[in-house]
């Protein structure tokens, strides 16, 4: 086979063993895990999780990690799509022997995402989708005494938020979004990232030699989103450069490390120096189609060059009367981005930089026809 990372080629053997050395080196050299730490795996019953799941457990019995693991997966509520990936996540908690703890939103917001879309239809529903499944696997962990998560991310995600954020001009997230460990001086529970520099296609060949057991159906609401467009400009940048993802990561955590940290928003904690972001925004699973994949949204774009290039022989030149710079009484000084402020959220306690947080407020929203429901204190 040609590694896709490196068009290194390797037998299957030696593939999976170096994909497995990735990353406990990975795992090392950014001190992820401490021996005895109870870790809860976010399982979805994907490729990416399941693939995290079983090579944590390999590692963690090869290496003497000496870490107690546990499965920990999230019930949106979504028939046909979520009931069917969590029967594959309880397949993998006897394949791999680990203990598996589901939460609801039904349970923690009295809605399930059915129910949320029926009320607001397709359009906008991933908002609230991303907003209440990151408290539900902070609660989730809070449940089970875990204070840290490890989550499927892989480099393909890493990038692509790195893109959006550019494109946005988004510097607190771009600084969060790469960073492979994110918490917050107010929550004890901390996120990790172990797939973060490894390619989504050799997470899907290493699933493939290993023969693992996942779940492949895309989420029914997916949308066509802002993030499949980054997704297809990495995807081209991908087949002309193997190592554009990857240089993408690099580049983005770099340009993080520019941006100040009364910018980003982020902590110092005091008992070890550490700095600590607030959460990272969600990345892969959601959104995603295969016409995403392809790349077929640069098609236009490139036919759209075409003309421009085509028409500038019939542009005309009209010069206008110079005029003085306008003084407004106002400074020239670039705007610097607000400051953000986090606390806790008045209502549920989780934290927010608002008074209100999201899910309190999209929960408002929804409640207005009917009696209003709290989130469930379970921390």
């Amino acid at each position: 086979m040609v590694r896709p990372k490196d068009h290194q080629k390797l037998c299957k053997k030696c593939f999976v063993g170096v994909f497995e050395d990735e990353i406990h080196t990975t795992i090392v050299q950014n001190r992820l895990f401490q021996p005895g730490e109870k870790i809860a795996v976010g399982a979805s019953g994907g490729k990416d999780s399941t693939v995290l799941a079983s090579v944590l457990k390999t590692l963690n019995s090869r290496h003497k990690y000496g870490l107690d693991l546990v499965l920990l997966s999230i019930d949106e509520g979504i028939k046909g799509y979520r009931d069917d990936s969590l029967e594959t996540v309880k397949r993998n908690s006897k394949q791999y022997d680990l203990p598996l703890e589901i939460v609801g939103y039904d349970e923690l917001y009295g809605w399930t995402m059915d129910q949320v879309v029926e009320q607001i239809g397709k359009k906008g529903n991933c908002t609230y989708c991303g907003v209440f499944r990151r408290q539900a696997l902070d609660r989730g962990a809070a449940r089970l005494g875990i204070e840290h998560v490890v989550t499927g991310h892989n480099a393909d995600d890493i990038a692509e938020t790195v893109m959006m954020n550019l494109l946005r001009g988004d510097l607190p997230r771009l600084a969060r979004a790469t960073s492979i460990v994110t918490s917050s001086a107010a929550s004890n529970i901390k996120r990790s990232k172990p797939l973060k520099y490894a390619y989504e296609k050799e997470i899907v060949l290493y699933a493939h030699y290993c023969n693992l057991d996942y779940f492949t159906t895309e989420c029914v609401y997916s949308p066509e989103a802002f993030r499949g467009s980054a997704r297809a400009l990495i995807k081209d940048l991908e087949r002309v450069r193997p190592s554009a993802i990857l240089d993408v990561v690099k580049s983005g955590e770099d340009m993080a490390r520019l941006v100040p940290l009364e910018i980003t928003g982020n902590h110092v904690n005091p008992t070890n120096g550490i700095v600590l972001n607030v959460y990272e925004e969600n990345s892969g699973g959601c959104g995603r189609t295969e016409s995403q994949i392809v790349g077929g949204a640069m098609v236009p774009m490139e036919e759209q060059l075409k003309l421009d290039e085509e028409s500038i022989g019939r542009e005309t030149e009209v010069k206008l009367p110079e005029i003085g710079p306008l003084n407004l009484g106002k400074s020239n000084k670039p705007r610097r981005p607000p400051k953000q402020q986090m606390g806790r959220c008045s209502r549920c306690g989780y934290l927010s930089s608002q008074a209100i947080c999201q899910a309190c407020a999209l929960l408002e929203g929804l409640n207005r026809s009917r009696p209003r429901v709290g989130i469930d204190d379970l921390t």
